[in-house]
């Protein structure tokens, strides 16, 4: 895997490469289902896969495994689930529906709604957010974890999409 040196910060060019395919393959399931398919939203979720999300959260799993290694036990099991929680928060979700909205030329819905749909949406899937993160922090190694997590982000950007739907 080969490696862009930032210091003790990764970003490498499989990560790149599984965040434009996986990301963007969730959401164009998701824009297919709700009749908004758009090339340009296609390609957004692309390059927001292969940039933001392919060097932030492969690089908060690192931290996570370096703050919890003098932990052990359930504690260690709890704590990495629940910071990977915590990351996955709100304010994450309403980003990313932000983006959808951004990629599919949507700026009327850009406005702080996204956050009551973010926070409601987080609340709802709070138990198969904690099922899906105790697994892939506890049991996937760490060289894994961004591709088991944008797997699972990819299914859950089907349910960000229709958070919209259902919570708005």
């Amino acid at each position: 895997m080969r490696k862009i040196n930032l210091g003790k910060l990764a970003y490498t060019k499989s990560n790149i490469l599984r965040g434009a395919l996986i990301y963007s393959s969730g959401d164009l399931i998701a824009a297919v289902l709700l009749g908004e398919f758009s090339i340009i939203r296609l390609l957004g979720m692309m390059l927001l896969g292969a940039t933001l999300y392919a060097f932030e959260i492969p690089n908060y799993f690192a931290w996570i495994e370096r703050k919890t290694k003098v932990i052990s036990g359930i504690k260690k099991t709890l704590t990495k689930t629940a910071l990977a929680i915590v990351y996955f928060n709100p304010l994450w979700i309403a980003r990313h529906i932000f983006f959808i909205k951004l990629f599919s030329g949507d700026f009327g819905a850009l406005n702080l709604n996204l956050l009551t749909i973010g926070f409601l949406s987080f609340l709802v899937n709070i138990p198969v957010s904690f099922l899906a993160n105790f697994l892939i922090q506890n049991k996937v190694p760490l060289d894994w974890r961004f591709l088991a997590s944008a797997i699972f982000s990819a299914l859950m950007a089907i349910y960000y999409a229709l958070s919209e739907v259902i919570f708005s």
